[in-house]
């Protein structure tokens, strides 16, 4: 029986599926998006935000237990100086998973998987004004409040007429 058992083992033993987990989590950190399948992308986010998580405090031990999942110098660098200051605000959901389709050979659903502070596209569109109902109220209440400036223009403008 299985109790208990629900992460994805993904067809693989423990150490091979440790060093996919782990070199897929490089390539995020250092590229800020890759393309895998649905069932990898889903594994690498359990993987991958307690990481981030935790480079969020920059402390000697902290650095070692990232190190100890990442094995790459350069990444947990990367991850403790650039990411862990734009993520700093943000209380969790660092990741980001957008379905690409399927694959041509086997079908199997393929995604990319980025970090949510470093797409530029989506921060554009993040800072554009939502519209909502509620705010269509607000945008009726000054135009009617510019209708009766303009009569009181277009009555003075008559009066200023009849003066000359």
């Amino acid at each position: 029986m299985r109790h208990n058992k629900k992460f994805n083992h993904l067809g693989r033993t423990a150490s091979h599926r440790a060093a996919m987990l782990s070199n897929m989590a490089i390539s995020l950190i250092m590229h800020k998006r890759i393309t895998t399948t649905l069932a990898k992308a889903k594994a690498l986010k359990k993987y991958v935000e307690p990481l981030i998580t935790k480079s969020k405090e920059d402390t000697t031990n902290s650095r070692r237990v990232v190190f100890s999942y990442l094995q790459d110098k350069h990444a947990v660098t990367e991850l403790f100086k650039v990411i862990s200051e734009k993520v700093a605000d943000r209380p969790g959901g660092y990741t980001r998973i957008i379905k690409t389709g399927f694959r041509a050979s086997d079908a199997a659903p393929m995604c990319f998987i980025e970090l949510v502070d470093f797409d530029e596209n989506m921060l554009k569109t993040a800072k554009k004004a939502k519209r909502t109902r509620r705010s269509s109220k607000k945008a009726s209440a000054p135009a009617a409040a510019e209708a009766p400036a303009a009569e009181v223009a277009e009555t003075a403008a008559p009066a200023e007429e009849a003066q000359e």
